[in-house]
């Protein structure tokens, strides 16, 4: 569950489903909210055997993952202010039909180009479908009976969020690298009984009142992403993008984002109100986002290819070991935000990215170890910790910094914020793994040796342990720059969150 998702579409009116079909709504929201915490959790560990099914090169790895978080990361405020124009009931349908169908294609995908344009229509489609799921249960309960609906959708999304890597594990481990398949492929039937259940038991809901749709700046938003993350990563034709490339579209890129934000100060109704920056904690909390969900993704997403293509551990091992990570998420998530409540949000948040900081530390001083058990677990546990003490608190730092009516929009930018951070840090980390890698190759470097891929022949002794050094000095590279990051968010958090009770006057 990403920061934020919990508190998006609380919105208030008066329900527009009878009560003996609000059910269904709270079933297709689980449903539906299901398919993209999957897809969420389990891809990272899918991208080994994707590499390896279908030869994939490592920008290929980053656009698979970057093709679906650019366009949800980009469009998610516009499919919120999309839903409350047109209608919840239509614009999740369309969302979750959309989602659906890019899974199905994701899943038959034969070549890594084709798979990459699934996954940037299932991000298309995601970012209509996720915050439809909890705008349609908060329009569907009265005021009291929300709060319990609520819960049900997030106790299922953490269940989700834990036993989704492991299953999705055992099937890479059981049917082999062609299984990933099957992990878009199972959205077909979640997605199909959401659907049905959407048309066939619910009523329809009645659009919003006619409000402007910033279309021009989700189109700017896209294509600014679009051109900083090609920059960064290239077409794949290079291992390492030429410095004039990443220079040519990094600064196309950037002026198109400047123009965003040109614009966004402009329009009438913008997709991203700039006002709500004047207030040093909201502002504090989105930087604190950013830097923080860059480290958190930067070390999840190469992690996996570090010890499945590097150590030759299952995909079901690394599940195992990535389980208390969610299992800290979900424990520590209400004992966190009473923290916050009692002591001030900063007091959790800044303790939280600490422990992330020395995390990543961990990760990195023994990934030369190759200890699954004994050297990757602790690190993950202490990760699962600290995150799990900075996202409620961090939920409510932003739902604190700003006036009540601005509340959702929040949230959403926060969401958005956490996700966007995700999409550079896979981004940028690409050709810092790469050129490391290389370099650390030594006498195999004329080798057909590649990060995150097993060897396609049986390499002699030496080159072996030239590989696996190379591998983990490439993965530890990254550990501490994420750990140096982590310690930046922290002393982000002390500085602009609040530390005082929430209760306590200004």
């Amino acid at each position: 569950m990403s920061v934020g998702e919990v508190n998006a579409g609380a919105g208030s009116g008066a329900s527009f489903c009878p009560v003996e079909r609000r059910r269904y709504v709270l079933t297709a929201a689980i449903l539906a909210s299901s398919m993209g915490f999957i897809d969420g959790s389990v891809i990272s560990i899918a991208i080994p055997a994707i590499r390896a099914d279908l030869g994939a090169t490592l920008a290929d790895a980053q656009w698979i993952s970057n093709g679906y978080m650019l366009f949800l990361g980009s469009l998610i405020l516009l499919g919120g202010a999309t839903g409350d124009r047109f209608g919840l009931r239509l614009v999740f349908g369309l969302g979750i039909g959309a989602f659906v169908v890019a899974s199905i294609g994701s899943a038959v995908a034969p070549t890594p180009i084709l798979l990459v344009v699934a996954r940037a229509v299932q991000g298309i489609g995601a970012a209509f479908m996720v915050p439809g799921s909890l705008a349609i249960i908060a329009k569907a309960y009265p005021r009291a009976e929300r709060g319990r609906a609520i819960g049900t959708w997030a106790a299922a999304a953490a269940l989700t969020t834990i036993m989704g890597p492991i299953i999705g594990g055992g099937v890479l481990t059981w049917l082999g690298d062609w299984g990933w398949r099957l992990v878009f492929a199972i959205n077909l039937p979640l997605g199909g009984v959401a659907l049905w259940l959407l048309w066939a038991k619910v009523p329809d809901d009645e659009p919003g009142p006619t409000r402007h749709l910033d279309v021009v700046g989700a189109v700017l938003a896209s294509i600014g992403l679009l051109a900083l993350v090609f920059g960064l990563t290239g077409d794949g034709s290079d291992s390492v993008p030429a410095l004039s490339h990443t220079v040519l579209y990094g600064g196309i890129g950037g002026v198109i984002l400047a123009a965003f934000l040109v614009w966004e100060a402009r329009v009438k109704v913008p997709m991203l109100p700039l006002r709500l920056f004047a207030s040093k904690g909201f502002s504090g909390a989105q930087a604190l986002t950013f830097v923080l969900y860059f480290s958190l993704s930067g070390v999840l997403f190469f992690l996996p290819m570090t010890v499945i293509a590097g150590w030759g551990a299952t995909p079901a091992e690394v599940a195992l070991v990535m389980l208390p990570f969610g299992a800290m998420l979900t424990v520590l998530a209400r004992f966190s935000g009473s923290l916050a409540d009692r002591f001030g949000a900063g007091w959790p948040i800044t303790i939280g990215a600490l422990l992330v900081s020395l995390a990543c530390v961990g990760l990195g001083y023994t990934a030369h170890w190759q200890a699954l058990w004994l050297g990757t677990m602790p690190a993950i546990i202490v990760l699962g910790i600290g995150m799990g003490l900075v996202v409620s608190p961090l939920s409510t730092a932003v739902m604190t910094s700003i006036d009540d009516n601005d509340t959702g929009l929040a949230s959403g930018i926060n969401n958005a914020v956490s996700r966007i951070a995700g999409l550079v840090a896979v981004a940028m980390l690409g050709p810092i793994v790469t050129s490391v890698f290389e370099q650390s190759l030594g006498s195999a470097a004329e080798l057909a040796i590649f990060f995150g891929l097993p060897p396609a022949e049986a390499l002699s002794p030496t080159n072996e342990v030239l590989r696996l050094t190379a591998t983990n000095t490439a993965f530890a590279t990254i550990a501490y720059i994420m750990a140096a990051l982590s310690l930046v968010s922290a002393l982000i958090g002390w500085w602009t969150l609040d530390r005082r009770p929430v209760a306590a006057p200004p």
